[in-house]
């Protein structure tokens, strides 16, 4: 209920809309509406209020809540109706989103927090993720494939997150396979998690943690030379997360769509457009083994995984922490 007042309040562009006219489209009282109003206001929303003339929205605070978030979100089925669940604070949202999944959560269901209290990234990593700065979210999907294809969602969520900043004038730049940098400093991570039989996968969650607005003075000491944030990229300037978020959930959802109905030959692309690995000099610590070796990026093959020829000859790396090398004349 409170979503669909805060719709009509959005819709009267800065007009008020009476009470009489909220309760008879909902069918409740006037005093409900009254106590949603007071309910919106606690989150921060600025809602003028006058006896004759009924509500005005003047402002809406920078949350990422369902009823911001999904007001204007044009996407079929991610994100929709019952499948965005919000938390204030969470440990991690990869975490709550499988144990969702694991209960039957539908396909397309985005859990989103406020704040991680043990935020994850790749390789075991934590991903520093404070409230009102940032976006932490992850994706429930449930794709008709093999476990096998499951790596490639991985770099579908980096494409999205890329063709995303684009829309904002911002250029990304992504290391194989999903880190997505600032001057080298790293601004989004993604992890991958899946639940598989041999021949199917049961679900993919996509978790995918971006740093919006945070200051590089503001990132505990240990990550400030190597974590960057969307504002930084835009002169200093705060982005609005809600419509950040919105337009990384509709261009996930239109590739995650072409790849179920065709293939991921848009995703691979698309990626490709932003990489900044293939063609160089890298360092490779595979994950399987924990080896360590270099050699030249040469592409992503039918499966994302990373083709890299080394003087051993050419190798496929799966998943691996993969560091640029610089060149010197």
């Amino acid at each position: 209920m409170k979503k669909t007042i805060f719709e009509m309040l959005k819709n009267a562009d800065g007009c008020f809309v009476s009470g009489e006219n909220i309760a008879d489209k909902l069918k409740v009282s006037r005093t409900a509406i009254w106590k949603h109003i007071q309910q919106l206001r606690k989150r921060g929303y600025d809602i003028e209020s006058s006896e004759r003339r009924g509500y005005k929205l003047k402002d809406v605070p920078d949350l990422i809540t369902p009823d911001i978030v999904q007001s204007g979100l044009e996407t079929k089925f991610i994100g929709q109706d019952s499948r965005m669940v919000y938390e204030d604070s969470t440990d991690s949202t990869n975490e709550l989103a499988k144990r969702l999944a694991y209960h039957g959560a539908e396909n397309g269901t985005v859990v989103i927090a406020e704040k991680q209290t043990g935020g994850k990234g790749r390789l075991e990593r934590k991903f520093f993720s404070p409230p009102g700065t940032g976006i932490y979210f992850s994706l429930i999907l449930r794709p008709n494939c093999n476990p096998k294809d499951a790596a490639k969602f991985t770099l579908l969520a980096a494409a999205a997150v890329a063709e995303s900043m684009k829309k904002f004038n911002l250029r990304a730049e992504i290391k194989w396979p999903n880190d997505i940098l600032y001057d080298g400093r790293k601004i989004v991570g993604i992890l991958t998690e899946m639940s598989a039989s041999i021949e199917q996968v049961n679900y993919i969650v996509v978790g995918v943690g971006i740093n919006v607005n945070e200051r590089r003075e503001n990132f505990p000491a240990d990550l400030q030379k190597v974590a960057a944030s969307l504002a930084e990229m835009n002169g200093g300037k705060n982005l609005n997360r809600a419509d950040f978020f919105r337009t990384v959930l509709e261009e996930f959802e239109r590739l995650y769509i072409f790849a179920e109905t065709e293939n991921f030959d848009e995703v691979f692309k698309i990626w490709r457009a932003y990489n900044i690995t293939l063609g160089k000099q890298i360092k490779i610590i595979a994950a399987d083994s924990g080896e360590t070796f270099t050699g030249i990026a040469v592409d992503i093959n039918e499966n994302g995984a990373l083709v890299v020829d080394t003087e051993d000859g050419r190798r496929v790396v799966y998943a691996g922490d993969v560091s640029i090398r610089e060149t010197r004349d």
